[in-house]
Protein backbone atom coordinates (compact mmCIF):
# COMPACT_ATOMS: atom_id res chain seq x y z
CA UNK A 1 0.00 0.00 0.00
CA UNK A 2 1.19 3.70 -1.14
CA UNK A 3 0.39 6.71 1.10
CA UNK A 4 -1.53 9.29 -0.98
CA UNK A 5 -2.68 11.39 1.94
CA UNK A 6 -1.73 13.70 4.23
CA UNK A 7 -1.47 12.12 7.71
CA UNK A 8 -2.75 14.30 10.41
CA UNK A 9 -4.79 14.32 13.28
CA UNK A 10 -8.75 14.07 12.59
CA UNK A 11 -9.86 18.43 12.55
CA UNK A 12 -12.50 17.31 15.41
CA UNK A 13 -9.65 15.42 17.23
CA UNK A 14 -11.36 12.74 17.33
CA UNK A 15 -9.20 10.03 15.47
CA UNK A 16 -6.02 9.12 17.10
CA UNK A 17 -2.50 10.00 15.60
CA UNK A 18 -1.75 6.73 15.01
CA UNK A 19 -5.20 5.78 13.04
CA UNK A 20 -4.99 8.90 11.21
CA UNK A 21 -1.54 7.27 9.91
CA UNK A 22 -2.49 3.90 8.98
CA UNK A 23 -6.14 5.88 7.19
CA UNK A 24 -3.61 8.07 4.76
CA UNK A 25 -2.10 5.44 3.71
CA UNK A 26 -4.75 2.57 2.88
CA UNK A 27 -7.72 4.91 2.06
CA UNK A 28 -7.04 4.81 -1.53
CA UNK A 29 -6.55 0.85 -1.49
CA UNK A 30 -10.03 0.88 0.19
CA UNK A 31 -11.56 2.95 -1.80
CA UNK A 32 -10.68 0.91 -4.82
CA UNK A 33 -11.95 -2.15 -3.26
CA UNK A 34 -15.24 -0.65 -1.27
CA UNK A 35 -17.47 -1.99 -3.42
CA UNK A 36 -16.21 -5.23 -3.22
CA UNK A 37 -16.07 -4.92 0.17
CA UNK A 38 -20.22 -3.97 0.14
CA UNK A 39 -20.91 -6.66 -2.20
CA UNK A 40 -19.48 -8.96 -0.06
CA UNK A 41 -20.95 -7.72 3.50
CA UNK A 42 -24.45 -7.15 2.52
CA UNK A 43 -25.42 -10.93 1.55
CA UNK A 44 -22.55 -11.68 4.71
CA UNK A 45 -24.69 -9.62 6.88
CA UNK A 46 -28.43 -10.77 6.11
CA UNK A 47 -27.98 -14.44 5.88
CA UNK A 48 -27.58 -14.25 9.23
CA UNK A 49 -29.73 -11.52 10.15
CA UNK A 50 -32.83 -12.10 7.73
CA UNK A 51 -34.80 -9.94 10.12
CA UNK A 52 -33.05 -6.91 8.86
CA UNK A 53 -33.99 -7.66 5.03
CA UNK A 54 -37.49 -6.15 6.25
CA UNK A 55 -35.12 -2.61 7.10
CA UNK A 56 -32.90 -2.98 3.56
CA UNK A 57 -34.10 -1.61 0.30
CA UNK A 58 -33.90 -4.70 -1.79
CA UNK A 59 -34.39 -3.52 -5.06
CA UNK A 60 -31.32 -1.27 -4.26
CA UNK A 61 -29.61 -4.39 -2.81
CA UNK A 62 -30.52 -5.90 -6.81
CA UNK A 63 -29.19 -2.85 -8.71
CA UNK A 64 -25.89 -2.44 -6.28
CA UNK A 65 -26.88 1.17 -5.93
CA UNK A 66 -26.93 0.32 -1.73
CA UNK A 67 -23.16 -0.90 -1.76
CA UNK A 68 -21.79 2.10 -3.86
CA UNK A 69 -23.59 4.70 -1.71
CA UNK A 70 -22.32 2.88 1.42
CA UNK A 71 -19.05 2.35 -0.14
CA UNK A 72 -18.61 5.80 -0.95
CA UNK A 73 -19.59 6.83 2.37
CA UNK A 74 -17.74 5.28 4.32
CA UNK A 75 -14.40 6.21 2.56
CA UNK A 76 -15.93 9.35 1.96
CA UNK A 77 -16.44 9.86 5.70
CA UNK A 78 -12.47 8.77 6.22
CA UNK A 79 -10.98 10.89 4.09
CA UNK A 80 -12.81 14.36 5.92
CA UNK A 81 -11.32 13.06 9.11
CA UNK A 82 -7.49 12.60 7.68
CA UNK A 83 -7.94 15.23 4.67
CA UNK A 84 -7.88 19.03 5.26
CA UNK A 85 -9.34 19.84 1.97
CA UNK A 86 -11.88 17.73 1.78
CA UNK A 87 -15.63 18.59 1.76
CA UNK A 88 -17.56 18.70 5.07
CA UNK A 89 -19.62 15.55 5.50
CA UNK A 90 -21.67 16.92 8.16
CA UNK A 91 -24.75 17.53 5.75
CA UNK A 92 -24.29 13.48 4.82
CA UNK A 93 -23.81 12.76 7.73
CA UNK A 94 -27.33 14.55 8.61
CA UNK A 95 -28.91 12.93 6.07
CA UNK A 96 -28.02 9.78 6.47
CA UNK A 97 -29.45 10.01 10.67
CA UNK A 98 -32.52 11.11 9.07
CA UNK A 99 -33.19 8.28 6.47
CA UNK A 100 -32.23 6.14 9.84
CA UNK A 101 -34.70 7.18 11.46
CA UNK A 102 -37.34 6.80 8.87
CA UNK A 103 -36.24 3.20 8.97
CA UNK A 104 -36.63 3.03 13.10
CA UNK A 105 -32.80 1.93 12.98
CA UNK A 106 -31.33 1.00 16.57
CA UNK A 107 -27.84 1.53 18.25
CA UNK A 108 -27.69 -2.12 18.64
CA UNK A 109 -27.88 -2.62 14.87
CA UNK A 110 -24.72 -0.95 14.38
CA UNK A 111 -22.53 -3.38 16.59
CA UNK A 112 -24.12 -6.14 13.87
CA UNK A 113 -23.07 -3.88 10.91
CA UNK A 114 -19.62 -2.97 11.97
CA UNK A 115 -18.92 -6.76 13.21
CA UNK A 116 -19.84 -7.71 9.01
CA UNK A 117 -18.47 -4.85 7.80
CA UNK A 118 -15.01 -5.52 8.61
CA UNK A 119 -15.02 -8.99 8.21
CA UNK A 120 -15.70 -8.20 4.43
CA UNK A 121 -12.64 -5.84 4.37
CA UNK A 122 -10.44 -8.41 5.74
CA UNK A 123 -11.89 -11.19 2.99
CA UNK A 124 -11.86 -8.49 0.69
CA UNK A 125 -8.26 -7.13 1.11
CA UNK A 126 -6.86 -10.61 2.80
CA UNK A 127 -3.40 -10.01 4.13
CA UNK A 128 -3.18 -6.64 3.21
CA UNK A 129 -5.49 -6.34 6.47
CA UNK A 130 -2.98 -5.86 9.06
CA UNK A 131 -4.14 -5.78 12.91
CA UNK A 132 -2.56 -1.76 12.83
CA UNK A 133 -5.32 -1.48 9.61
CA UNK A 134 -7.86 -3.34 11.08
CA UNK A 135 -7.12 -1.07 14.29
CA UNK A 136 -7.53 1.82 12.43
CA UNK A 137 -10.48 0.62 10.73
CA UNK A 138 -12.84 -0.29 13.24
CA UNK A 139 -11.79 3.37 14.53
CA UNK A 140 -13.21 4.94 11.72
CA UNK A 141 -16.36 2.78 11.73
CA UNK A 142 -17.36 3.76 15.21
CA UNK A 143 -16.76 7.11 15.33
CA UNK A 144 -19.00 7.39 12.38
CA UNK A 145 -21.35 5.32 14.19
CA UNK A 146 -21.22 7.00 17.07
CA UNK A 147 -22.00 9.96 15.37
CA UNK A 148 -25.02 8.71 13.58
CA UNK A 149 -26.31 7.14 16.57
CA UNK A 150 -25.83 10.64 18.66
CA UNK A 151 -27.57 12.22 15.55
CA UNK A 152 -29.91 10.00 15.42
CA UNK A 153 -31.22 9.60 19.07
CA UNK A 154 -31.61 13.60 18.56
CA UNK A 155 -34.02 12.81 16.04
CA UNK A 156 -35.95 10.48 17.44
CA UNK A 157 -36.30 12.58 20.78
CA UNK A 158 -37.32 15.64 18.69
CA UNK A 159 -40.05 13.62 17.25
CA UNK A 160 -41.24 12.01 20.40
CA UNK A 161 -40.43 8.46 18.62
CA UNK A 162 -39.66 4.98 20.34
CA UNK A 163 -37.17 3.78 17.78
CA UNK A 164 -38.85 0.41 18.69
CA UNK A 165 -41.82 1.34 17.16
CA UNK A 166 -40.94 3.73 14.29
CA UNK A 167 -44.54 3.73 12.46
CA UNK A 168 -48.24 4.25 13.10
CA UNK A 169 -50.98 3.11 10.89
CA UNK A 170 -52.47 5.29 8.67
CA UNK A 171 -55.60 4.58 6.39
CA UNK A 172 -55.90 5.41 2.76
CA UNK A 173 -58.84 7.84 2.56
CA UNK A 174 -58.58 8.95 -1.50
CA UNK A 175 -56.64 7.63 -4.13
CA UNK A 176 -56.00 10.64 -6.69
CA UNK A 177 -54.90 9.35 -10.26
CA UNK A 178 -52.24 12.05 -11.47
CA UNK A 179 -51.09 10.46 -14.28
CA UNK A 180 -50.85 6.90 -16.11
CA UNK A 181 -47.99 6.00 -13.73
CA UNK A 182 -48.28 8.59 -10.63
CA UNK A 183 -50.86 7.79 -8.28
CA UNK A 184 -51.59 10.25 -4.72
CA UNK A 185 -52.30 8.06 -1.55
CA UNK A 186 -54.45 10.43 1.11
CA UNK A 187 -53.49 8.96 3.92
CA UNK A 188 -55.03 9.67 7.83
CA UNK A 189 -53.72 8.46 11.19
CA UNK A 190 -55.66 5.27 11.79
CA UNK A 191 -54.87 5.19 16.12
CA UNK A 192 -56.92 8.65 15.99
CA UNK A 193 -53.96 10.71 16.72
CA UNK A 194 -53.31 13.75 15.20
CA UNK A 195 -50.96 14.38 12.20
CA UNK A 196 -47.32 15.03 13.07
CA UNK A 197 -45.78 18.29 12.31
CA UNK A 198 -44.34 18.27 8.84
CA UNK A 199 -42.23 20.95 7.41
CA UNK A 200 -43.00 21.32 3.23
CA UNK A 201 -39.89 19.29 1.62
CA UNK A 202 -39.91 16.28 4.07
CA UNK A 203 -40.59 12.77 3.39
CA UNK A 204 -42.12 9.50 5.49
CA UNK A 205 -40.95 6.27 5.15
CA UNK A 206 -43.93 3.72 3.86
CA UNK A 207 -44.03 0.29 5.22
CA UNK A 208 -46.03 -2.42 3.23
CA UNK A 209 -46.40 -5.94 3.48
CA UNK A 210 -45.83 -7.54 -0.09
CA UNK A 211 -47.26 -10.88 -1.41
CA UNK A 212 -45.04 -13.64 -0.28
CA UNK A 213 -44.64 -12.06 3.08
CA UNK A 214 -41.86 -9.74 2.41
CA UNK A 215 -41.83 -6.22 3.99
CA UNK A 216 -40.07 -3.43 2.69
CA UNK A 217 -39.81 0.32 3.34
CA UNK A 218 -39.73 3.37 0.39
CA UNK A 219 -39.18 6.71 1.35
CA UNK A 220 -41.78 9.69 -0.12
CA UNK A 221 -42.07 12.72 0.06
CA UNK A 222 -44.85 14.02 1.68
CA UNK A 223 -46.52 15.93 -1.71
CA UNK A 224 -49.36 17.75 0.67
CA UNK A 225 -50.32 18.58 3.80
CA UNK A 226 -53.45 21.13 2.82
CA UNK A 227 -55.82 19.27 4.87
CA UNK A 228 -53.87 19.34 8.34
CA UNK A 229 -55.80 16.10 9.62
CA UNK A 230 -54.31 14.28 6.57
CA UNK A 231 -50.81 14.17 4.51
CA UNK A 232 -50.58 12.92 0.82
CA UNK A 233 -47.96 11.31 -0.88
CA UNK A 234 -47.25 10.81 -4.64
CA UNK A 235 -45.35 7.59 -5.98
CA UNK A 236 -44.97 7.18 -9.45
CA UNK A 237 -44.55 3.48 -10.44
CA UNK A 238 -41.19 2.57 -10.91
CA UNK A 239 -40.89 1.17 -14.45
CA UNK A 240 -38.32 -1.56 -15.65
CA UNK A 241 -35.68 -1.20 -17.82
CA UNK A 242 -32.84 -3.75 -19.15
CA UNK A 243 -34.94 -7.06 -18.59
CA UNK A 244 -35.17 -5.70 -14.97
CA UNK A 245 -38.94 -6.13 -13.45
CA UNK A 246 -41.35 -3.02 -12.79
CA UNK A 247 -40.67 -1.70 -8.51
CA UNK A 248 -42.36 -4.31 -6.41
CA UNK A 249 -43.67 -1.41 -4.03
CA UNK A 250 -44.37 1.33 -6.52
CA UNK A 251 -46.47 -1.41 -8.22
CA UNK A 252 -47.94 -2.72 -5.05
CA UNK A 253 -49.18 0.96 -3.79
CA UNK A 254 -50.42 1.47 -7.31
CA UNK A 255 -52.20 -1.89 -8.12
CA UNK A 256 -53.13 -2.85 -4.86
CA UNK A 257 -53.36 -0.36 -2.47
CA UNK A 258 -57.41 1.43 -2.37
CA UNK A 259 -59.22 3.84 0.16
CA UNK A 260 -59.55 1.86 3.31
CA UNK A 261 -56.86 -0.07 3.69
CA UNK A 262 -54.01 0.56 6.03
CA UNK A 263 -50.28 1.36 5.35
CA UNK A 264 -47.62 1.55 8.23
CA UNK A 265 -46.24 5.39 8.04
CA UNK A 266 -42.75 6.57 9.96
CA UNK A 267 -42.24 10.03 11.45
CA UNK A 268 -41.25 12.76 8.54
CA UNK A 269 -37.66 13.41 8.28
CA UNK A 270 -35.52 15.08 5.93
CA UNK A 271 -34.00 18.95 6.25
CA UNK A 272 -35.48 20.44 2.74
CA UNK A 273 -37.24 23.06 4.18
CA UNK A 274 -37.52 26.62 3.56
CA UNK A 275 -35.97 28.61 5.48
CA UNK A 276 -37.57 31.47 7.23
CA UNK A 277 -36.52 34.55 5.01
CA UNK A 278 -38.44 36.47 2.46
CA UNK A 279 -35.90 35.60 -0.04
CA UNK A 280 -37.20 34.76 -3.44
CA UNK A 281 -37.39 31.00 -4.33
CA UNK A 282 -36.56 29.03 -7.01
CA UNK A 283 -37.96 25.35 -7.22
CA UNK A 284 -36.21 23.42 -10.34
CA UNK A 285 -37.51 20.27 -10.36
CA UNK A 286 -37.90 17.05 -12.94
CA UNK A 287 -39.95 13.78 -12.92
CA UNK A 288 -40.48 12.75 -9.66
CA UNK A 289 -39.12 15.80 -8.16
CA UNK A 290 -42.17 17.61 -8.40
CA UNK A 291 -43.49 16.34 -5.51
CA UNK A 292 -41.11 18.45 -3.37
CA UNK A 293 -42.92 21.47 -5.10
CA UNK A 294 -46.56 21.28 -4.37
CA UNK A 295 -45.59 21.08 -0.21
CA UNK A 296 -43.55 24.56 -0.61
CA UNK A 297 -45.84 26.21 -3.13
CA UNK A 298 -48.84 25.52 -0.37
CA UNK A 299 -46.57 26.64 2.76
CA UNK A 300 -46.14 30.28 1.21
CA UNK A 301 -49.00 31.02 0.20
CA UNK A 302 -50.57 29.99 3.06
CA UNK A 303 -47.84 32.03 5.15
CA UNK A 304 -45.88 34.42 2.57
CA UNK A 305 -48.07 35.15 -0.11
CA UNK A 306 -45.86 37.89 -0.85
CA UNK A 307 -42.35 36.51 -1.14
CA UNK A 308 -41.39 35.97 -5.04
CA UNK A 309 -41.53 32.10 -5.90
CA UNK A 310 -40.29 30.91 -9.61
CA UNK A 311 -41.24 27.22 -10.16
CA UNK A 312 -39.26 25.65 -12.98
CA UNK A 313 -39.89 21.78 -14.12
CA UNK A 314 -38.58 19.49 -16.69
CA UNK A 315 -40.03 15.99 -17.77
CA UNK A 316 -41.28 14.03 -20.60
CA UNK A 317 -44.72 15.10 -21.63
CA UNK A 318 -47.44 16.79 -20.32
CA UNK A 319 -49.16 13.99 -19.85
CA UNK A 320 -46.36 12.25 -17.27
CA UNK A 321 -46.46 15.65 -15.61
CA UNK A 322 -47.90 15.11 -11.71
CA UNK A 323 -49.25 17.73 -9.65
CA UNK A 324 -49.07 20.62 -12.28
CA UNK A 325 -52.63 21.67 -11.92
CA UNK A 326 -52.55 21.58 -7.90
CA UNK A 327 -49.12 23.31 -8.05
CA UNK A 328 -50.46 25.92 -10.47
CA UNK A 329 -53.87 26.37 -8.29
CA UNK A 330 -51.23 26.94 -5.09
CA UNK A 331 -49.66 29.45 -7.07
CA UNK A 332 -52.43 31.26 -7.97
CA UNK A 333 -52.39 32.46 -4.21
CA UNK A 334 -49.24 33.78 -4.23
CA UNK A 335 -48.47 37.90 -5.17
CA UNK A 336 -45.47 37.06 -7.70
CA UNK A 337 -45.68 33.35 -9.00
CA UNK A 338 -43.71 32.44 -12.18
CA UNK A 339 -43.73 29.24 -14.09
CA UNK A 340 -41.20 27.51 -17.14
CA UNK A 341 -41.79 24.14 -18.00
CA UNK A 342 -40.09 21.90 -20.59
CA UNK A 343 -40.46 18.76 -22.09
CA UNK A 344 -38.55 16.64 -24.15
CA UNK A 345 -41.71 16.25 -26.72
CA UNK A 346 -44.38 19.33 -26.67
CA UNK A 347 -48.27 19.16 -27.63
CA UNK A 348 -48.57 22.05 -30.30
CA UNK A 349 -51.36 23.18 -27.60
CA UNK A 350 -49.22 23.41 -25.28
CA UNK A 351 -47.81 26.92 -26.42
CA UNK A 352 -46.23 27.59 -22.52
CA UNK A 353 -44.19 24.76 -22.45
CA UNK A 354 -40.32 25.10 -23.92
CA UNK A 355 -38.99 21.69 -25.86
CA UNK A 356 -35.80 20.01 -24.90
CA UNK A 357 -33.72 19.76 -21.23
CA UNK A 358 -34.38 22.54 -18.52
CA UNK A 359 -32.27 25.61 -19.51
CA UNK A 360 -32.00 28.48 -16.82
CA UNK A 361 -29.46 30.70 -18.71
CA UNK A 362 -32.50 33.20 -19.84
CA UNK A 363 -34.92 32.74 -16.94
CA UNK A 364 -34.70 36.19 -15.15
CA UNK A 365 -33.53 35.34 -11.20
CA UNK A 366 -34.25 37.92 -8.71
CA UNK A 367 -31.34 39.29 -6.69
CA UNK A 368 -30.77 37.28 -3.80
CA UNK A 369 -32.39 34.19 -5.04
CA UNK A 370 -32.47 30.43 -3.13
CA UNK A 371 -32.63 27.32 -4.85
CA UNK A 372 -33.93 23.96 -4.28
CA UNK A 373 -33.93 21.36 -6.65
CA UNK A 374 -35.15 17.77 -7.10
CA UNK A 375 -34.45 15.06 -9.45
CA UNK A 376 -31.90 13.53 -11.02
CA UNK A 377 -28.26 13.38 -10.39
CA UNK A 378 -27.20 14.55 -13.94
CA UNK A 379 -29.77 16.44 -14.45
CA UNK A 380 -28.80 18.42 -10.59
CA UNK A 381 -25.55 18.90 -11.89
CA UNK A 382 -26.98 20.66 -15.05
CA UNK A 383 -29.08 22.68 -12.50
CA UNK A 384 -26.16 23.68 -10.36
CA UNK A 385 -23.56 24.55 -12.84
CA UNK A 386 -25.86 26.82 -14.89
CA UNK A 387 -27.00 28.69 -11.65
CA UNK A 388 -23.16 29.23 -10.51
CA UNK A 389 -22.45 30.29 -14.14
CA UNK A 390 -25.00 33.28 -13.51
CA UNK A 391 -23.85 34.05 -10.47
CA UNK A 392 -26.02 31.77 -7.66
CA UNK A 393 -24.15 31.60 -4.91
CA UNK A 394 -22.78 27.68 -3.96
CA UNK A 395 -24.92 27.95 -0.42
CA UNK A 396 -27.70 29.23 -1.96
CA UNK A 397 -28.90 25.94 -3.62
CA UNK A 398 -29.83 23.29 -1.89
CA UNK A 399 -31.17 19.67 -3.36
CA UNK A 400 -32.76 16.63 -2.55
CA UNK A 401 -31.92 12.90 -3.92
CA UNK A 402 -34.57 10.27 -3.98
CA UNK A 403 -32.23 7.24 -3.40
CA UNK A 404 -29.63 5.93 -1.36
CA UNK A 405 -26.94 8.47 -3.26
CA UNK A 406 -26.67 10.53 -0.59
CA UNK A 407 -23.11 10.44 -0.46
CA UNK A 408 -23.43 11.62 -4.21
CA UNK A 409 -25.07 14.93 -3.53
CA UNK A 410 -22.51 17.42 -2.79
CA UNK A 411 -20.48 16.95 -5.98
CA UNK A 412 -24.22 16.91 -8.05
CA UNK A 413 -25.44 19.69 -6.16
CA UNK A 414 -23.61 21.70 -4.46
CA UNK A 415 -24.60 20.78 -0.53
Amino acid sequence: MTTTLPARPAPTGLLSARSAAVIAATAAVVAEHAEQVTARFYPRMLAEHPELLRVFNLANQATGEQNRALAASVVAYAVQLIDPDAPSFDHVMTRIAGKHVSLGIRPEQYTIVGHHLLAAVAEVLGDAVTPAVADAWAEVYWLFATQLIAEEARLYARAGVDPSTPTRPYRVVRRIEETDDVVSLVLEPADDASVPEIEPGQYVSLFVDLPGGDRQPRQYTVSSTAVGTRLQVTVRKVRGTGGNPDGRVSSFLHDQVGVGDLVDVSAPAGDLVVPSSDSPLLLATAGAGITTVLPIVEHIARTQPQRPVIVAHADRTAADHALRETVLHAGRQIDDFTRYTWYESVDRDDHRARTGLMDLTDVPLPDGVHVFTCGPLPFMRQVRGALLARGVPADHIRYEVFGPDLWAAPAAAGG
